[in-house]
């Protein structure tokens, strides 16, 4: 892998513009040009690259090209060959366990408390602090949206309750936080990286992943997919790294910079999912796809049926339930200052 970045590396810099730069941001993207994650780089491209009058270059490589998983891209992050990287929530968890418990199931009840919990800046200053003192030079810069909400989808038959899960071989990110939640329920977790996932729905490794629509459209996987049951389980968020060497090495206004491109990449994510998934539903219904909704009483047993995660993610690292506890108590504080805003705005 080493040598592929460096050949790739060489190969940018020896094309142009980039030479003439003083700092060189290198970016892979496991998904290709057509992705939301690729337009929102670009724009982060476009607004550093103007704003330093050229001091900064920024090398965008897709399609897995440098790097084809979490663990190859972060591996090349902590050794500077990379120096921005897109993630989930449960990848990180792989280098900092105590990550894993944003990724706990139906702890984010919709969008508005999301984005709040992840603008609460003393929050998310010391979400950047664990990642740095895990990692050494991998620092957090913001949490955007990566695809909406995770729902069920399924190839053969409906998961309508939680004894449906039961038996089924569920694709998840290779993360232990997904494949422990499948397990809670009955289910065979198989760990696929995102580029081998259409493949192994094709062919029957696994009968239903663990996505939101837009990517599910994304990537024609409604060619094989059935249905989908909509429990929103995990809000998707999208974590956005930056080699912290390659940061703190660029002066003050540098850095300034980019932050604000990080601060545009975040607003784009997250306003996406969320006019792009009405035709990634229209889509997947078109190509025969059923979409099923939970009743409150179907979803609250989904809700009790993997309420044995919380024990789990504390048994899993001494850190865990102070960060769960922390992270319990900034998502109380944002669902009443959201309900306190709407109650009186529909006065």
């Amino acid at each position: 892998m080493k040598s592929r970045i460096l050949a790739a590396a060489c190969a940018a810099a020896i094309a142009g513009p980039a030479a003439a730069a003083e700092f060189t941001l290198v970016v892979p993207l496991v998904t290709g040009e057509d992705n939301y994650n690729f337009r929102a780089v670009r724009a982060f491209q476009h607004h550093v690259v103007a704003e330093s009058g050229g001091r900064i270059a920024v090398d965008i490589f897709t399609g897995g090209t440098l790097c084809s998983s979490g663990r190859e891209c972060f591996d090349a992050m902590q050794a500077g060959l990379v120096h921005i990287f897109q993630s989930n929530f449960g990848e990180p968890s792989n280098l900092w366990p105590s990550f894993a418990v944003l990724d706990l199931p139906y702890m984010l009840r919709d969008d508005p408390v999301a984005e709040c919990v992840f603008d609460y800046e003393p929050f998310m200053a010391d979400l950047r602090e664990g990642m740095l003192e895990a990692t050494g030079n991998i620092r957090l810069m913001t949490v955007s949206n990566s695809g909406g909400w995770r729902n069920w989808a399924t190839t053969n038959r409906p998961i309508l309750t939680p004894e449906d899960v039961q038996g089924m071989r569920i694709r998840t990110i290779p993360a232990e936080v997904h494949q422990e939640l499948v397990r809670q329920l009955g289910g065979a977790p198989v760990g696929i990286s995102w580029p081998e996932v259409y493949t192994s729905l094709a062919t029957g490794v696994v009968e239903g992943t663990m996505n939101g629509i837009t990517d599910i459209v994304a990537m024609n996987f409604q060619d094989h997919l059935n249905h989908i049951t909509l429990d929103r389980h995990a809000y998707m968020g999208g974590t956005w790294f930056i080699n912290n060497d390659m940061f703190m090495s660029m002066p003050d206004d540098l850095r300034k910079i980019v932050v604000e491109g990080f601060d545009i990449i975040e607003q784009f994510l997250r306003a996406y999912p969320k006019f792009a998934e009405v035709a990634a539903y229209e889509t997947f219904v078109a190509a025969g796809g059923t979409i099923h909704t939970l009743t409150n009483e179907e979803h609250a047993a989904f809700r009790e049926a993997t309420s044995g995660m919380r024990d789990w993610a504390i048994a899993q690292h001494p850190d865990n339930e102070r960060w769960l506890n922390r992270f319990e108590q900034v998502v109380a504080a944002c669902e009443a200052q959201i309900d306190g805003r709407l109650a009186d705005l529909i006065q």
